[in-house]
Parts: C-alpha cells; structure tokens; sequence
C-alpha cells in the first residue's frame, strides 16, 4: 500500500512540475530576445535549455526554438565534439518544427539564420536555397504564422544582409520592407 501511495504520490509531483515547466515556458517575443542575448550569454543558453527540454507537448514554434538553443550550446561549446553533437541535434529539432509547419516563416527564418551562420564545410547547408523560397512565397503571401511585425523586418533585413538572394528578390524584399514601414 505505501509503495503505491508512493508511486501516486510521485506521478502527481512529476505532472506538477512539468506543468510547472509549461507554464514556464515564456511568450514567444520574450523568448525571441532572450535568445538574442543568449548569442554571447552561455548561462543564458543553458538555463533556456533547461526550460524547453522539459516542456511538454511543445508547439511547432518551441520545437523551433529548442533547436535554435541547441544550436546556441554549439556555439558555447568548446569540445568540437559537442559542438558536431548540438548541431546535429538542432538540425533534427529543427526539421521536426519544418515538417508541423512548414508555412512557418519564423521557424524557416530560424533555420536559415542557423544554416547561413554555420561554416559551409560543416554540412549545415542543406536547407539555404528551400527555407530561403519559403520565407520569400510568405512574405508575398503576406502569410506571417506567429511572426508579428517586428520578426517580418528581422527576416527582410537578414535577407537582404545575408548576400544569398537574387536581385529580383532583392528587389522584391526592398519593397517588401518600404510597405511594412
């Protein structure tokens, strides 16, 4: 009887804390700046880690952003293996919040940033020239999922800066950015 006792007792203390955990987890413009910071902040990353890792039932967009962490502890890391492991963990987290929303154009402005960043040589490449379609069919869509106005600025402005769009599409994302303004 104790032994079962104990075991309710545990199970209702587990539910509790990842509740707790959920409940935790914070709104996504909070998170998208804590992210910033946590760029050049390794205990900042770290603590994110521990937030996301144990949030249940995480929505396509904190799957996202628990990918975008671990690819932060690679970042942080200074063991090359880790760092080839949290890249490699980010790369599947990352495919994972792709493949539940794929119209996502915060989550492909998330794995392109990630993929643009990461040396070539590396093999992080892979999705560039697909999230890169992606994130322009959605701004001419004006299809933005969860990204607020600030987000869409963030990912014309990467775009543009990153060196990887056409002129056409340059263009098309300068007048993308004039009409937002």
């Amino acid at each position: 009887m104790r032994v079962r006792f104990a075991g309710l007792l545990c199970m209702v203390f587990g539910f509790m804390l990842l509740s707790f955990a959920e409940a935790n987890v914070p709104a996504p413009k909070i998170v998208r700046k804590q992210l910033l910071l946590a760029l050049e902040n390794r205990k900042l990353t770290d603590s994110l880690d521990k937030v996301f890792a144990v949030a249940p039932n995480k929505s396509p967009l904190n799957v996202c952003y628990f990918g975008v962490i671990q690819a932060l502890k690679a970042k942080h890391a200074w063991n090359p293996y880790y760092k080839v492991k949290y890249l490699n963990d980010a790369e599947k987290i990352l495919q994972t919040a792709v493949n539940h929303e794929p119209d996502n154009i915060e989550i492909r402005f998330m794995r392109f940033s990630i993929e643009h960043n990461v040396p070539g040589f590396l093999g992080y490449t892979k999705h560039l020239v697909a999230d890169r379609e992606e994130m322009l069919k959605q701004l001419e869509r004006k299809y933005y999922a969860t990204a607020d106005q600030d987000v869409v600025i963030t990912v014309i402005k990467f775009l543009l800066e990153s060196k990887r769009c056409t002129p056409h599409e340059n263009d098309f994302l300068h007048k993308q950015l004039a009409a937002i303004k």
